[in-house]
């Protein structure tokens, strides 16, 4: 009962330390990770709700949390609506393209003789698709198409030029021998040449022209071309040889 009385020390926190503890700034990182954790907060704390002022981008005044929110929700309702709006304008551009395609080939069908399907190849394109300059020449034909039009001036370059084209030409016109025979190939400021091919191996050059030299591009779509020069290809092919 009567053993030395020991001391005891009992560490507290100093005015100091509460004080350092009470202005450590908050991390905003950490802060929005725990809103996002705890997506009932908002919930529980309506109030907050109009409490919270926000600056606002639009006008530069505090506005309440939920104002903000749905200036937000109207920025991204009109990207929206923009989007829309640029697809809706595309598929009626892509629509009436195919309109016009379908019409051509309905034309080529039309074509009652083999000799008539490169004028009718032509024709259609001019009219069908407002393109100012259209021609196309063909080889290794029926000896009996020798005087045609389409066989002419084509020499042995044009024919290795058109079996390196593994894709439509779009662009600048470069004094390409092919645009040169068109009628004025002078005026041709931009220019598409498609191959037409059967069996792999090129029989001929369609050639569209134009004197804008922003109506055919290199970095337009190539789609609808494609269809083309394999739809012209299929109906000239029983010309070959």
């Amino acid at each position: 009962m009567g053993g030395p009385v020991r001391s005891v020390r009992i560490a507290l926190p100093t005015l100091n330390d509460s004080m350092t503890d009470m202005t450590d700034p908050l991390d905003s990182t950490a802060v929005a990770a725990w809103l996002a954790d705890n997506p009932n907060f908002f919930a529980e704390h309506a109030g907050l709700l109009g409490q919270v002022r926000l600056s606002s981008p639009l006008t530069g005044k505090a506005v309440s949390l939920q104002e903000r929110q749905m200036e937000v929700m109207r920025d991204k309702y009109k990207a929206l609506e923009l989007r829309m709006a640029e697809l809706i304008h595309l598929a009626q551009d892509n629509a009436a393209i195919a309109n016009k395609f379908h019409a051509w080939t309905q034309g080529l069908l039309a074509a009652r003789r083999d000799a008539d399907r490169p004028s009718a190849v032509a024709d259609g394109l001019r009219t069908g698709f407002a393109v100012p300059q259209v021609t196309l020449r063909l080889w290794d034909v029926d000896p009996i198409y020798s005087d045609a039009w389409f066989v002419e001036g084509v020499s042995d370059d044009a024919r290795i030029f058109a079996n390196s084209l593994l894709t439509p030409y779009c662009g600048s016109n470069h004094d390409f021998e092919a645009v040169r025979w068109l009628g004025d190939a002078a005026a041709v400021q931009s220019t598409v040449i498609l191959p037409l091919r059967a069996g792999g191996v090129a029989f001929g050059l369609l050639i569209m022209g134009s004197p804008d030299p922003e109506r055919f591009s290199a970095h337009m779509a190539t789609d609808f071309l494609i269809h083309i020069g394999e739809t012209a290809s299929a109906a000239l092919a029983a010309l070959r040889a």
